[in-house]
């Protein structure tokens, strides 16, 4: 659900020598506001002007007045902005920058998901594409899922989509039954519970602190459980000075500046690899920014019927939750 331009990925004859002065420099000139989400590389997170998690990137983009919007994220985070701010110019750095959790959830089989279920509500999680929030009734963050399900009528039955976990603990949370798409994020998934439980034997001081996009086994063993900003609040506020964070490992780079005094350890995945790292919102690379301010692409479009529909249900959870 986004047109694009041809783009040229970066040469080093492109670049400049200090890619964080031209980047400053580009702000300026473009009057442009860079969001950036907590997973993303650390260099990318240091010249970002709002860091944040879905809902607070949501706010951001709908708050804004600059003219220019660089969304250092995913795709469907590069549309939310842009159904928010339908005449400013959305750049995405790097447009192979997906959603392995939007992707489970298709716009054809989900219509007709939701067109078998006629008296439902549909409650969907913000990760997901402009074509399923053009679906849904209410757009949730995981920071206010459960605050947003609380607020429906009892006697109400709801779609939850696309994330299943998130669907499980909200459930679990509210005391509601939802009927849950079935769809996952691969990063969330990978988290290994026996590796967990080895970390925690290794190191029985460490609080764990993971998001409920996280599968339920892992989840049973957290201290807290809560959004990336809810979790970066938390190691704050707690009294402990050593964490395991059962989710993506960027969010450690804003913990570490926040609180350079404590240790904070990525929680393992299931195999060898870097695989609690997301491939996608690590496409994105500082000289992949730099050039999308500079060339004014990629850029993110919508179809106007599929922006307007989009904008409803973001705009009832932004009153939803305030």
């Amino acid at each position: 659900m986004f047109t694009t331009v041809p783009f040229s990925q970066p040469s080093q004859s492109q670049l400049p020598d200090d890619l964080f002065e031209a980047i400053a420099t580009l702000k300026q000139d473009l009057n442009a506001v860079i969001l950036a989400h907590y997973y993303q590389d650390p260099d990318i997170q240091d010249v970002a002007d709002y860091i944040g998690d879905s809902l607070g990137l949501s706010r951001q983009a709908a708050d804004t007045d600059a003219e220019v919007i660089v969304f250092a994220g995913v795709h469907f985070m590069a549309e939310t902005a842009k159904i928010l701010n339908p005449h400013k110019l959305v750049l995405l750095p790097d447009l192979d920058a997906g959603c392995s959790l939007a992707d489970s959830c298709p716009p054809e089989a989900f219509a007709a998901f939701k067109a078998a279920h006629p008296d439902h509500l549909v409650v969907s999680y913000i990760n997901c594409t402009a074509a399923i929030k053009a679906m849904s009734d209410i757009i949730c963050t995981s920071s206010n899922a459960v605050d947003i399900v609380n607020q429906i009528p009892l006697d109400q039955p709801i779609i939850f989509a696309p994330d299943r976990n998130l669907g499980r603990y909200v459930m679990e949370q509210t005391g509601r039954e939802l009927l849950l798409w079935d769809g996952s994020c691969i990063v969330h998934e990978n988290f290994s519970e026996k590796k967990l439980v080895q970390l925690q034997v290794q190191h029985p001081e460490a609080e764990i602190i993971a998001h409920p996009e996280c599968e339920t086994p892992v989840l049973r063993h957290a201290h807290y459980i809560g959004s990336t900003t809810a979790l970066l609040k938390y190691a704050q506020q707690s009294q402990g000075n050593s964490f395991v964070v059962a989710t993506e490992p960027g969010i450690i780079h804003q913990m570490q500046k926040a609180m350079p005094d404590k240790t904070f350890i990525a929680a393992p995945p299931t195999g060898t690899c870097a695989c609690n790292e997301c491939p996608h919102m690590r496409l994105n690379t500082l000289e992949k920014l730099y050039l999308a301010m500079s060339q004014r692409q990629p850029e993110i479009t919508l179809p106007e019927d599929i922006r307007l529909a989009a904008l409803k249900p973001i705009e009832r959870m932004l009153a939803m939750s305030r």
